[in-house]
């Protein structure tokens, strides 16, 4: 997997978000780094849990952000980002445990599903605030 790099189009247009998006991304690469370069299971868990951390708390704060301002498709945004956080989950405990399979197609599939979320969920978010003047 190649590193992670934000561009635009990646930005939903509210700036808290795309700064947390970025922040998402450079976790991710993090943990691309650590693994690729064979740091212990322990330095491996402590970034996995690092970015199990900022992406419930990331999917904490748009949620509250979607409710405050009625986002019409919550619960569906909810469900996604129940989805990608069991996924990165299952993924976590799978390398934990040395059953993770090929660590290049584990980050390849962790990649897409924040990429896929941000790009087929969070832009449509943005759109509906930017309306309401949340830049």
């Amino acid at each position: 997997m190649t590193l992670l790099t934000w561009k635009h189009d990646y930005a939903v247009g509210v700036l808290a978000m795309d700064d947390q998006h970025s922040i998402l991304m450079d976790t991710l690469n993090e943990l691309r780094l650590a693994l690729v370069r064979g740091r212990g299971r322990e330095q491996v868990a402590e970034v996995f849990d690092r970015l199990i951390e900022f992406t419930r708390m990331h999917f904490w704060s748009e949620e509250q952000l979607l409710a405050k301002e009625q986002y019409p498709l919550l619960e569906e945004h909810r469900a996604a980002h129940h989805k990608v956080l069991a996924d990165l989950l299952q993924k976590a405990r799978l390398m934990q445990y040395g059953e993770g399979g090929r660590t290049h197609e584990m980050l390849e599939y962790l990649r897409d599903s924040y990429l896929d979320h941000i790009e087929g969920h969070d832009i449509d978010y943005g759109l509906y605030l930017n309306e309401r003047g949340i830049l």
